[in-house]
């Protein structure tokens, strides 16, 4: 099931490469969560979820749409800039970041070897942007890295509404108040869709929809520390679409940096397996 939501999400996200040629990062924003609001009406329904989408908190609700507006404007952008692989290998410092913003929102302990599994990490992204020399580090890689962070602050705030909020609520909110605010704030240089661009949004909404509900489902048939490791498989997934859509591949210091974060990423997430474990036999 993991294997398949990295596929689809991959699918996804050449879509959204796709459309970032054509539009600006922020009306790819509004694509993106305009084009699933409809499939995720139909699961709401089908889910019978109707009435807990209104028994929420909001300022957590509204908190996390912003987040998501800047994770997906800003990654929309430096998809426009960057190969799938060299984006995907700077975005998988997310779970590190998660563990590091664990401490102050949830109250969490990080242990020694988790730092040192957080610090490997970010020398990997070093390798991976290679500030030095001619360029410094490009405008894109950072782009992607404040994405990354946005993820983590969002996965942060995924923790504390799954307390209370129910799962069909979180996904509906989120695209929805995605699909308003960046629709919003894209209407002043709005550049029209025109009917070629039909499939990429059918293929838009399809593929993100399909991944959510595999990746889903992934999380309940395994423990997280099982599951997460193949959500590492994207970057495969990256690299064929690369090579297959746009005869690209990344440099050699992508693939170490890439190697370096997630073995760091598998490490972190093994340890904290065993923590638990340890905690809960």
């Amino acid at each position: 099931m993991m294997l398949l939501a990295c596929l689809f999400f991959s699918l996804m996200d050449a879509v959204m490469k796709r459309l970032a040629g054509e539009f600006p990062a922020i009306q790819v924003t509004a694509l993106r969560a305009l084009s699933s609001l409809p499939l995720i009406l139909i699961y709401v329904h089908w889910r019978g979820a109707w009435p807990s989408l209104w028994r929420i908190r909001w300022p957590l609700h509204l908190f996390r749409v912003g987040l998501g507006v800047a994770m997906l404007t800003l990654f929309a952008y430096a998809l426009k800039h960057l190969p799938l692989t060299e984006a995907y290998a700077l975005f998988y410092i997310s779970p590190l970041a998660i563990a590091a913003l664990s401490i102050p929102f949830l109250g969490e302990k990080v242990s020694r070897a988790s730092w040192i599994a957080i610090v490997v990490g970010l020398i990997g992204v070093l390798v991976v942007l290679k500030p030095g020399g001619k360029g410094l580090v490009s405008l894109a890689g950072l782009a992607v890295l404040a994405s990354a962070l946005c993820y983590a602050c969002s996965a942060i705030t995924v923790r504390l509404l799954s307390r209370t909020d129910s799962s069909e609520s979180m996904v509906w909110w989120v695209m929805f108040g995605v699909a308003v605010i960046a629709s919003a704030m894209a209407a002043p240089d709005w550049v029209p869709v025109g009917l070629k661009h039909g499939w990429l949004l059918l293929a838009l909404a399809v593929t993100g929809f399909i991944g959510q509900l595999t990746i889903t489902e992934a999380f309940k048939l395994a423990p997280a520390a099982t599951v997460t490791p193949f959500e590492y498989s994207a970057l495969a997934w990256g690299l064929g679409i690369d090579l297959l859509f746009w005869q690209t591949v990344p440099e050699v210091r992508v693939f170490v940096g890439a190697a370096i974060i997630v073995a760091s990423g598998i490490y972190l997430a093994r340890h904290e397996a065993k923590g638990v474990e340890a905690e809960h036999p």
